[in-house]
């Protein structure tokens, strides 16, 4: 009787065996999908950070006033870094003379903007935006001008900057 007995239990160790380590391997395999899964979200959201920078700048590039033209220029030059900001500094002095000069009042818009590419800490983007210009004190009616960018965002630190933008035709 006492060897029916261990004969019994045997199968029931295994079985308690077998059961833990598929327990162990499920375990496993949830944060493994876990990880993966915060992996993806981990890379949309800093793909989503690069079009919104691009899409910022763009903005920032339509919307000038001769009534805030220093914190106009402050904020392109906030959002460039590289080639874009130097060209931007080699030509800001021309830009703030002639927006207070004709009181310039420029109203813009981001129509769209989306990822071409990415490659590491860089990104291509497509920029869609379209401005208002009205010259504060003239009866010359507004006009409304359209523009599109490539634009090249980096990854400086945590913050993705503008350090290209072209204007495609």
């Amino acid at each position: 009787m006492a060897v029916n007995a261990a004969r019994r239990a045997h199968p029931l160790k295994i079985a308690g065996l077998v059961l833990g380590l598929l327990i162990v391997a499920l375990l496993a395999a949830a944060f493994w999908l876990c990880g993966a899964l915060r992996d993806a979200q981990a890379a949309a959201d800093d793909r989503d950070a690069a079009i919104q920078a691009a899409g910022a700048h763009a903005l920032d590039l339509l919307s000038v006033s001769h009534r805030t033209v220093d914190a106009d220029i402050k904020r392109i030059l906030d959002t460039s870094t590289g080639a874009a900001r130097a060209e931007y500094t080699r030509t800001l002095a021309e830009l703030k003379k002639t927006t207070v000069k004709n009181k310039v009042l420029q109203t813009g818009a981001l129509r769209a903007s989306g990822i071409v590419s990415r490659k590491g800490n860089t990104a291509q983007v497509m920029v869609v935006g379209d401005v208002v210009v009205r010259w504060e004190g003239s009866k010359d009616a507004p006009q409304e001008r359209f523009y599109r960018w490539n634009m090249q965002v980096t990854k400086v630190g945590t913050s993705w900057l503008v350090s290209k933008a072209e204007l495609v035709l």
